[in-house]
C-alpha cells in the first residue's frame, strides 16, 4: 500500500523540503493539475532528478491525443500519468501504448465518471495500472459522494488493474479505507496544510503499514 502526497498548490521548495523530512513515508510525490498548469513539466524533471527512489507522477488528467501527451510527461521524468477515465478508449489506449514503450504506468482518474462499476470493468481490460476513484474538490463538502463506497465498487469489479483512492482522505477517515484495501491512497490538503505536513505523512504512512 502506498501514499500518494498530492502536491497543488505547494512550491518546488516547499515540496522538496517536504519529501526530504517525509523520509520513506511517501511513496509517490504527486506534481497535481493546479501546480503543471502553472509550472508545467518542471517540477516533474526537478522532483525525479532530486528524489530517483520516489515515483513521480504527473497528474495531467489527459483526455486527447493521449500517446502524444503521455509521451512528453514520461520523456520527462514521469513514472506515472493520468487520463481521465470519461476519455474515448482510443485516448486511455494510447497513454498504455506509451507507457509500454517506456516502461512506465498509467493511472485512470475515474472523476466525473456517472457508472463507475460499467466504465471501471471497461478500463481494466486497456492495460492500466491503476484505476483511482476520485471525489472532486468542488463537491467534497457537499456529501454527494463518498470515496469509501466508490472503492468498493471498483474493488468489486477490477480483476488486473489495481485500486486507487483520491480527494479529501483525512488522517479520521484512513482507516476504513485502509481496511478496504487500495493499492495506493492519495492524501492532498490533508498533508500540505498540516501544520507539520512531512509529520502528519508519517502518522498517515504508519496507519497504512
Amino acid at each position: 500500500m502506498k501514499l500518494q502526497a498530492a502536491l497543488d498548490t505547494l512550491t518546488l521548495e516547499k515540496c522538496e523540503e517536504l519529501l526530504e523530512k517525509a523520509g520513506n513515508s511517501i511513496d509517490i510525490a504527486e506534481v497535481g493539475t493546479p501546480f503543471i498548469l502553472k509550472e508545467g513539466m518542471v517540477p516533474v524533471q526537478a522532483l525525479k532528478k532530486r528524489f530517483p527512489d520516489i515515483l513521480v507522477l504527473a497528474d495531467t488528467k489527459i483526455m486527447d491525443a493521449g500517446e502524444y501527451e503521455a509521451e512528453g510527461c514520461f520523456k520527462r521524468g514521469a513514472d506515472i500519468v493520468t487520463v481521465l477515465g470519461v476519455s474515448y478508449d482510443e485516448t486511455i489506449e494510447g497513454v498504455v501504448k506509451a507507457a509500454k514503450k517506456y516502461g512506465k504506468q498509467v493511472m485512470v482518474d475515474m472523476i466525473g465518471v456517472k457508472d463507475l462499476a460499467k466504465r471501471s470493468e471497461e478500463v481494466d481490460q486497456m492495460g492500466v495500472d491503476y484505476i483511482c476513484v476520485h471525489t472532486a474538490f468542488d463537491i467534497q463538502e457537499t456529501g454527494q459522494q463518498d470515496p469509501l463506497e466508490d472503492l468498493k465498487i471498483v474493488n468489486q469489479v477490477i480483476k488486473n488493474a489495481k485500486s486507487a483512492v483520491a480527494g479529501g482522505v483525512k488522517l479520521q477517515t484512513l482507516d476504513a479505507i485502509v481496511q478496504e484495501g487500495a493499492e495506493i491512497i492519495v492524501v492532498g490538503g490533508a498533508i500540505c496544510n498540516a501544520e507539520d505536513p512531512s509529520n502528519m505523512a508519517k502518522a498517515m504512512k504508519e496507519r497504512m503499514i
